[in-house]
């Protein structure tokens, strides 16, 4: 996730990889009171986690589950802009990993800024902003329960960085956001987010107006830090009670149990998938 979707899909070939929970307060009591719903309770991992662009064999998951250092895992379940294929992510591979006590973390890889450079299979537009956010969010939520994540899961958007200046853009960003979480939480399901310190995560951690906006941020830092207080770049009462992520490392090229795959290091404490 450290460069748009497709350029990260050839720098993990070029690698070689192939082979191989913040809720604000106020945002759950947002989330649990809309429409009388009654939320599962939320399920959080706190500790390290990796990202990789293919979810890896059961085989390597479980080989790097006995090696203990990682506990939880990012698996990218859908999105136009997911740079990967995902042979193995199925419904029967998500049950197995969960029976292994992977905790798994959700990422929809969505449309990107219309100010951003490099191509994009899906961007948004100022127009379609709004519409393309609730379409993509009951996507991902389609994709989620068919892999037998349920509701009550956090998903986390995947948004690349971006010109926040530009402000079109960022307009349009946020209005697709807005409707993204808005439609996730209309299906039960928590909103999370990715995004870089520098632009897109600071995009939603700086609006002013923080109505829909998700309550759970990853931010992308790569300072080599694993911690999500220490760096933590806004006001220390943002995002807390288990709701912030941190991908402080990418292209880590590690084997464990054998297994050599090359991943991205977070430290995490949010909301994951529920499962079982």
């Amino acid at each position: 996730m450290a460069e748009h979707r497709q350029s990260r899909k050839r720098r993990y070939i070029a690698w070689g990889a192939a082979s191989a929970v913040v809720v604000a307060g106020g945002v759950v009591a947002a989330q649990q009171s809309m429409a009388a719903t009654v939320w599962p309770a939320q399920k959080t991992f706190t500790g390290r986690a990796f990202d990789t662009c293919t979810a890896p064999s059961l085989a390597a998951m479980k080989a790097w589950k006995t090696d203990g250092y990682y506990g939880g895992a990012a698996v990218y379940i859908g999105g136009k802009n997911r740079g990967c294929a995902q042979p193995n992510l199925t419904n029967s591979w998500v049950k197995s990993v969960n029976s292994q006590g992977w905790k798994l973390i959700p990422l929809y890889v969505g449309a990107q800024p219309p100010c951003q450079t490099g191509s994009s299979p899906e961007k948004i537009t100022p127009a379609t902003a709004t519409s393309l956010g609730a379409t993509d969010a009951a996507d991902a939520v389609s994709k989620a329960s068919a892999l037998g994540m349920k509701a009550g899961s956090a998903i986390y958007l995947d948004m690349e960085a971006y010109d926040i200046t530009n402000k079109a853009c960022n307009d349009a960003v946020l209005a697709y956001v807005r409707s993204f979480t808005k439609t996730l939480r209309g299906k039960v399901y928590r909103a999370g987010y990715y995004g870089f310190t520098s632009s897109s995560a600071k995009a939603i951690a700086t609006a002013t107006n923080k109505t829909d906006l998700p309550g759970n941020l990853w931010y992308a830092l790569y300072n080599g830090q694993d911690t999500t207080t220490a760096d933590w770049p806004w006001g220390k009462d943002q995002f807390t009670n288990h709701s912030r992520g941190h991908q402080y490392k990418v292209n880590s090229k590690e084997t464990r149990g054998g297994y050599t795959i090359t991943i991205d290091r977070n430290s995490w404490d949010a909301p994951v998938a529920i499962v079982g």
